[in-house]
This record gives structure tokens, sequence and C-alpha cells, in this order.
């Protein structure tokens, strides 16, 4: 069993980006875009507890900045365990980390973050 704890040097520009290209559009109001940042930054920070942690607490903020219940209440159970499962290597890879859909669904990744996903392999 692999154990993952910190997330490889290579990776972390591209997390930090979507964090700031989350800021940037919930800034100007434009909280689709702001939310798409977050899934990405969930699909690509999901393997490492801190990150996946991280932006599930985002993600919780962003709920109770949009009065979203299915959201708020969505984003509990993530935040307590998504960070364990990272920590364990037990992740459903592509998973875009809101409430509109099963915390343990695999799902498509998107061909960019395929290849920054890629850079620590």
């Amino acid at each position: 069993m692999k154990f993952y704890i910190k997330m490889p040097l290579e990776i972390i520009p591209y997390f930090e980006k979507e964090i700031i290209e989350y800021y940037i559009c919930l800034e100007n109001g434009s909280l689709d875009k702001a939310w798409y940042h977050l899934e990405r930054a969930h699909i690509i920070g999901q393997k490492y507890p801190y990150e996946h942690s991280l932006v599930h607490w985002k993600m919780l903020l962003f709920g109770i900045k949009i009065k979203s219940l299915k959201e708020i209440i969505g984003q509990l159970p993530r935040l307590l365990v998504g960070g364990i499962k990272s920590f364990v290597g037990h992740v459903p890879l592509g998973n875009t980390g809101g409430s509109n859909v099963p915390p343990l669904k695999p799902m498509n990744v998107p061909p960019d973050i395929e290849t920054i996903l890629k850079l620590n392999s």
C-alpha cells in the first residue's frame, strides 16, 4: 500500500493556479467559473490529504456563500473523510468533489489535468 502524504513539487504550481483562479472568479462574481476551478483543484489535489481537505473546505465555504444547503451538507462528510482516503490512496480518480456527484464515483479526467498528473509518474 502506498501512502500519499505530500503533493509532488511538479504538481503544486498547477494546483495553486486553480486556487488562484477560483479566488479571482469569486471576487469578480463569476460563481460558475469559480466552482469550475475548485473542481479542477479537487481533481489535481485529491490524492494528497492536505490539498484534498483544503479544497473540500473551500467547497464548504462556497456552499455557505451561495446559501446552498445541499452543498454544505454534502461537503461535511467529504471534509471529514476525504483526507484520510487520500492518505491511504483510496480516491475515485477524476471525481470533481461537489455534492452534485457521488463521493466515490470515478469520473473522466480532463486531458490537460491527466498530463499534469503524469508529471509525478
